[in-house]
């Protein structure tokens, strides 16, 4: 952890999430980290997990954890003594060039939020527990940026894309005006880090707040509880009617410490995207103490010291609370892993569905592991053997040039953004593999052609006068990203009117040429979020 000098310059780091911060809420800090352990009572009980967790709250936290346990300890890392409740996120690394992995340094802890949105909140009951974010995922298939929230409809309000939404990567610059939170949906590559991100990078994640009022867990930990529509606010989905406080989870992570180093930052679940970030929650708190605050502490200012019912304890109690590491993994370097991230972890790249490793006892992970495939996903995960890889075949989805953004100091890295299926025409359907059942039930299948798709990069700067209609365009040369070499099968659909297409060609086609557009803005705008300042 840093020093006072950078926490006192942290101050400035901020929660702007909620455009209606006028709701009552608190920051629950969590200066002490309880551990730094391959530990995950959740998902991974009575064993050991297999990725490296930041643990704060509880000091009986272990492989087998509910709320009577949690209780039982006499000290917690976090600021409020009656809770007790356990926050849990993966680590995050920086992969040296040699194969060695380097924990980043965590600064100021952890907050915890406690928003109240919604009406007759209810605290969380005894052995409650939920998971936020996929582990697995690799890839992001919203559009960027995210649209304003009023136009969030249909498939945009799903829980497959709130959930994706709920994360957020912070870039700290407190010399400028700060983003505002979930602003971002993955981890910026170094690079832009380095250029950046002067005082690191804010880890952020928004927990489900909607649940089903019976089931403390579920066979995903996840299903007993539902985004309402718009993430952090609006409605409940019907099943999941009662509302929970809204937690909101956010640490720093000093990776400006690396700027003159090769390698690559990943989570330690083997996630260089940062689409697979996570975190777990385990309520431990005293029965009856919640839900008075809750109830009665409606200060819109934060500050956990507006709230009068809670006792609370300094910075130096937090840090002394330790977990106990058990025997098996007590001896493991997590903070400086030579041969790869701790546990039998593999970088994935994506954008597949990662396929990890599911043997939470195997040793630690060298970085020399060969591609497996997981049962819960039948495709290949992609990975590296160094902090060397190549770039995938990618493209930056389509941005409209009338918003104020700028969208490429946003980004960091286009290479993080979703996979684009290979272009096609209204007498083509692209496929891997050709088969009849890959064209449509009212097509018939006429022929099958390779065809080679080149995928290029041309940077497009948009300069917006003071009412932010586009005055004047600069464009870039065409840059060759990648290319990738498909079958595309030609159907014939039955229409009013039928127009003949002449033979497939024989050979390869002309490439079709992809042109990904990053538009930017000569204007220094940001995210219009109003920000509130917290104690990191």
């Amino acid at each position: 952890m840093l020093d006072s000098h950078r926490l006192t310059a942290a101050l400035v780091a901020s929660l702007t999430l909620f455009p209606g911060l006028s709701d009552a809420f608190w920051r629950l800090p969590c200066r002490g980290r309880a551990g730094v352990a391959r530990l995950d009572p959740i998902v991974d009980p009575n064993t050991i997990s297999n990725h490296v967790h930041v643990i704060h709250g509880s000091g009986s936290f272990g492989m087998d954890s509910n709320t009577e346990s949690l209780l039982d300890s006499d000290c917690t890392s976090c600021a409020v003594k009656q809770d007790k409740s356990a926050y849990w996120t993966p680590a995050l690394y920086f992969m040296h060039s040699n194969g060695s992995a380097e924990m980043v340094e965590q600064v100021g802890g952890m907050l915890a939020y406690y928003l109240q949105y919604g009406d007759n909140i209810k605290a969380f009951p005894d052995d409650f527990r939920m998971l936020a974010g996929d582990p697995y995922q690799r890839n992001f298939t919203w559009p960027v940026p995210d649209p304003p929230k009023s136009s969030w409809t249909g498939d945009a309000i799903s829980q497959a894309a709130l959930r994706q939404k709920a994360l957020g990567f912070n870039c700290l610059h407190y010399a400028s005006a700060p983003e505002g939170s979930l602003y971002r949906h993955f981890l910026p590559d170094k690079k832009f880090l380095d250029e950046h991100c002067t005082d690191g990078i804010r880890l952020e994640l928004l927990f489900p707040s909607c649940w089903n009022g019976k089931d403390t867990d579920s066979p995903d930990h996840r299903s007993h509880v539902a985004y309402p529509t718009l993430g952090n606010g609006g409605t409940c989905p019907k099943g999941f009617e009662t509302r929970l406080a809204t937690l909101f989870f956010e640490t720093i992570w000093n990776t400006y410490a690396f700027k003159d180093h090769d390698g690559y930052f990943t989570l330690a679940n083997g996630d260089p995207t940062g689409y697979g970030y996570h975190g777990d929650f385990m309520n431990g708190w005293e029965t009856g103490v919640l839900q008075k605050a809750l109830d009665t502490c409606t200060d819109p200012s934060g500050e956990v010291e507006a709230c009068g019912i809670f006792e609370l304890q300094d910075d130096s109690a937090q840090g002394k609370c330790q977990i106990d590491i058990p025997a098996a993994i007590a001896h493991e370097d997590v903070m400086m892993h030579e041969r790869g991230i701790p546990g039998p972890m593999e970088i994935s790249w994506g954008p597949e569905y990662a396929a990890m490793d599911m043997n939470p006892s195997g040793s630690s992970a060298s970085s020399g592991h060969s591609s497996k495939s997981s049962s819960s996903s039948s495709s290949t995960t992609t990975t590296t053997s160094s902090a060397e890889r190549s770039v995938p075949t990618i493209a930056v989805p389509a941005v409209s040039v009338g918003q104020t953004i700028d969208v490429s100091k946003m980004l960091g890295h286009a290479d993080a953004i979703k996979t684009v299926e290979p272009a096609t025409s209204a007498s083509t359907t692209a496929a891997a593999v050709v088969t009849s059942g890959s064209a449509p039930a009212s097509s018939v299948v006429v022929d099958a052609y390779p065809e080679m798709i080149i995928y290029v990069q041309q940077e497009m700067v948009v300069m917006l006068g003071d009412n932010g209609v586009p005055i004047a365009t600069t464009t870039g040369a065409l840059r060759t990203v990648s290319s990738t070499l498909t079958t595309a099968l030609e159907t014939s659909t039955v229409v009013a009117n039928v127009v003949k297409r002449e033979a497939a060609p024989p050979t390869l086609q002309e490439p079709d040429i992809q042109v990904e557009v990053l538009v930017g803005s000569a204007q220094n705008r940001h995210h219009g979020h109003i920000h509130k300042r917290h104690g990191h």
